[in-house]
């Protein structure tokens, strides 16, 4: 048992995964509602150098978009989720594949209890943002003890670049993007939900979180809305 697993005021990951995260029919159209742009991550991690000797952890990995992937072209990657249900496909897709590169964790940002030398890359999109402030800033340290000192952590997340005050018309803007008919994918109530919900933070949050946690941010993009951010950090 982990040292984290023994400690009784920890952060319960599972339950803090977002409602549809643990619902099997959202886990089976997710990669339907979601194109996580795989071919362009990997175009950027090759050039900042990912190899067939590399070692890759997906950490919120999902339904595995990006895991399956990245395992064409590296040497291992571990597939990290708390969502039993996200890795029911996941593990349906790996079988099919028969990729033999692949290894599936059902744990989480807190929890997991890495194996092996250190990784290369630390691949998350879209998952930090489920723990609150103060769990992303042990969750991020314990992400720089998994990554060799100069590997890359490449990180995606709803991260608000803007100011307090901008708030209510940023995220009405954002949330009158969507519709109310869920055959069109995301609806507004999912980004409602979300907003409420979760534990999207300030970009002036976030980064200092980076950076005190022994990454050094190379380079960040933010999206024209102000509502998405992609980090790519180097371990110091």
């Amino acid at each position: 048992m982990s040292k984290t697993e023994r400690c009784h005021w920890m952060l319960d990951e599972v339950k803090s995964a977002g409602r549809e995260n643990l619902d099997a029919d959202h886990a089976s159209e997710y990669d339907v509602k979601e194109d996580a742009g795989v071919m362009e991550e990997l175009a950027l991690m090759k050039r900042l150098g990912l190899n067939r000797q590399s070692e890759v952890v997906d950490i919120g990995a999902g339904t595995g978009q990006f895991t399956l992937a990245v395992a064409s072209v590296c040497a291992r990657v571990v597939a990290v989720d708390v969502s039993p249900v996200m890795l029911d496909v996941l593990k349906a897709k790996v079988s099919a594949s028969h990729l033999p590169n692949v290894e599936i964790v059902q744990s989480g940002f807190l929890t997991y209890e890495h194996q092996g030398k250190q990784a290369d890359f630390v691949y998350s999109r879209y998952a930090l943002h489920h723990l609150p402030d103060f769990w992303k800033a042990l969750a991020l340290q314990r992400l720089r003890h998994i990554v060799r000192i100069g590997g890359v952590l490449r990180l995606w997340d709803v991260v608000y670049n803007f100011d307090p005050s901008e708030a209510e018309d940023r995220l009405d803007a954002w949330c009158a993007t969507l519709s109310d008919n869920p055959k069109n994918g995301w609806t507004r109530a999912d980004l409602e939900e979300h907003i409420r919900d979760e534990h999207s933070t300030f970009a002036w949050l976030l980064e200092p979180m980076i950076e005190r946690s022994g990454f050094h941010i190379e380079n960040v993009g933010y999206s024209r809305d102000g509502i998405f951010a992609r980090y790519v950090a180097r371990a110091i």
